[in-house]
């Protein structure tokens, strides 16, 4: 059994809540057990369970009243109603209560333990999909992996023997190196990977809160809590947390989120309740967490729960032979332009190639992504030069568009010259010849840039476009 289920049996027959306790503990279920309502209200107060095993009858009270308490403090928890008094009116109402079934006393005990085994079944069900339903939007892109370096290579090697294991694993890079396509492969690859996956940046969230998105609080557990939470860590049940930036976890919450990675237990802020999953743990960080520590600003335990497996992503400067190849990936990623979203392919000149293999990339594959998106929104053609990538160190030697535009006066074109020898010849020309005549004499004046032709022409880049396919031109 994978998850072992916490079961809460409500029966006043010692011997028989005997019985049943020793045959669940040995299926791999964890047993609680009492004899009245008065002990059971307690042990529900302080534990979550799966599944209850409820007798009608009670010294203290009837089990249909606590089976009602039970359903607004743990809705998702599973009741089976034990009675040697059954009745079909009993049986009704306690379904009509919110009970999964009903069994009369003597039960078979096999009859029992199949019918809590689809019970807990029903009770994951219903705890998956809400969390699955809240992290929805938390699910990364697909898996995307660009680049041919053996360095790359023998780190994918790896990352799929350990994605294997449920080990946990510390991920190691710089900032902007591509740790966390790395941990979503460490998911994607593994038995988990029909389960959520859930990031988590350690840095982006304030002290006071990181507790309670991680955990999860119960509603009115501080100010402005209006209403119950579940953490990250519940949505990621049975699949991976993914804590990003862990370096940057305070210490306050080290020390919580230690003391779960060694039990899987956990309490809501706000809950005395333990709750429990089975969770992957993938943390990432660009710090060296051992200066950390010599600083005493990362807990040597913590580190070593987390550093079962360790996996080291080469920065961009270490794999220049995927540059390019990051870089056309880039260039298809982002070729819409801001003119009717016309799809235009962008090219890099063979001196901007030079300075793009000559770079450091401090920034490493983030830095090249932004690069190629600013090369391709300061283009003036499509074809990227230098200046389009890094215009502070070109400044002085732009031309503004604008004032380019503003300067062009129709007498520089050709076409007027054209027109001329046109209307001696055959004479005076249609408006059409005019127009196709106007238009491709502005694409010469602009170099064959067809997006600096359609500003001096006042028309979108898309509509250029059209006008020359129906002029069934090759230009």
């Amino acid at each position: 059994m994978i998850d072992k289920y916490r079961i809460l049996i409500i029966d006043d027959e010692d011997e028989l809540r005997s019985v049943i306790s020793k045959r669940l503990s040995r299926k791999g279920y964890e047993i609680f057990e009492t004899g009245t309502i008065q002990d059971a209200l307690v042990l529900l107060k302080s534990n979550i369970f799966d599944g209850v095993l409820l007798d009608l009858k009670l010294p203290d009270g009837n089990g249909l009243d606590l089976l009602e308490q039970i359903k607004v403090h743990q809705p998702d928890v599973q009741i089976i109603m034990l009675t040697g008094h059954g009745t079909i009116e009993s049986a009704i109402e306690a379904m009509k209560l919110g009970a999964f079934d009903y069994l009369t006393k003597p039960c078979n005990l096999s009859e029992l333990e199949i019918t809590l085994k689809k019970a807990c079944k029903q009770q994951k069900l219903l705890m998956e999909n809400t969390s699955l339903r809240e992290a929805l939007n938390r699910q990364t892109s697909e898996l995307e992996i660009i680049g041919e370096s053996p360095l790359l290579k023998s780190l994918l090697t790896i990352t799929k023997k350990v994605a294997q294991s449920d080990e946990s694993v510390l991920i190691r890079g710089e900032s902007g190196s591509g740790k966390e396509l790395i941990a979503r492969a460490v998911h994607v690859w593994s038995t988990r990977a029909d389960r959520a996956y859930i990031p988590i940046n350690c840095g982006a969230i304030p002290e006071t809160l990181i507790e309670s998105e991680l955990f999860g609080h119960e509603k009115g557990a501080f100010t402005g809590a209006g209403s119950k939470k579940i953490g990250l860590v519940e949505m990621a049940d049975q699949g991976t947390l993914f804590l990003d930036e862990i370096g940057e976890m305070p210490l306050s919450i080290q020390v919580i989120l230690l003391r779960f990675l060694e039990t899987g237990e956990f309490r809501r802020v706000g809950d005395n309740r333990l709750r429990r999953v089975n969770v992957r743990i993938v943390a990432a960080t660009n710090r060296d967490l051992q200066n950390e520590m010599n600083l005493d600003r990362f807990r040597q335990d913590l580190f070593y729960r987390l550093n079962a497996i360790t996996l080291n992503v080469p920065s961009l400067r270490q794999r220049k032979k995927d540059i390019f190849l990051l870089a056309d990936y880039f260039l298809k990623k982002f070729s819409s332009t801001n003119q009717d979203d016309f799809k235009v392919n962008y090219v890099l000149s063979e001196k901007t190639k030079e300075m793009l293999l000559d770079y450091d990339f401090p920034g490493n594959i983030r830095e090249l992504a932004h690069l190629i998106k600013r090369g391709q929104i300061l283009a003036t053609g499509t074809v990227i030069q230098p200046q389009d990538i890094w215009p502070e160190k070109y400044r002085g030697d732009i031309i503004q568009d604008s004032e380019q535009t503003e300067q062009v006066n129709v007498c520089d074109l050709d076409f007027v010259h054209e027109f001329k020898s046109i209307q001696k010849v055959k004479g005076y020309p249609s408006l059409e010849e005019v127009e196709k005549l106007y238009i491709l004499s502005t694409l010469e004046l602009a170099e064959g840039n067809k997006t600096q032709a359609a500003k001096l022409l006042g028309i979108s880049v898309r509509n250029l476009y059209r006008k020359l396919e129906s002029y069934s031109t090759d230009t």
